[in-house]
């Protein structure tokens, strides 16, 4: 009986270890939200398939999160942007500037549980994904 104890008493303590230091290295959180980690959305705005799932694989080599994937309202987008999601017009010009987006643009849309959206415009020849 005395060593079941003793074997519980060192789960609970392995337990409590692990827990301490999962919690202790989470990203740095600012009003809820985790500040390390950017999460977009892309979407394709000119109909050239494979374009999103390339820009894709870029992002998340460059340690963005892509949470979304898919076509934009329309394939005549022009120009490729970034739309700030969240208000943090900083956040979607480091996004920009990673892929050599000029325009930024701001429609927040807190019910997309993300902080930007990309869109691939007829210009996708110019942006560092495809010039790599």
């Amino acid at each position: 009986m005395g060593a079941a104890i003793a074997v519980l008493g060192l789960f609970a303590l392995v337990l409590a270890y692990s827990f301490v230091t999962r919690v202790a290295t989470l990203p740095d959180r600012e009003d809820g939200v985790v500040t390390e980690i950017i999460q977009v959305e892309v979407r394709n705005g000119c109909g050239i398939e494979g374009l999103a799932g390339a820009m894709t694989l870029f992002l998340r080599e460059h340690g963005y999160d892509v949470v979304g994937v898919g076509d934009y309202e329309s394939f005549e987008a022009p120009r490729s942007m970034v739309i700030d999601r969240v208000g943090n017009l900083e956040m979607a010009r480091k996004v920009a500037q990673e892929l050599g987006i000029e325009q930024v643009e701001q429609d927040i849309r807190p019910e997309y549980f993300l902080d930007a959206s990309v869109v691939i415009g007829l210009d996708y020849e110019t942006l560092r994904p495809f010039k790599e």
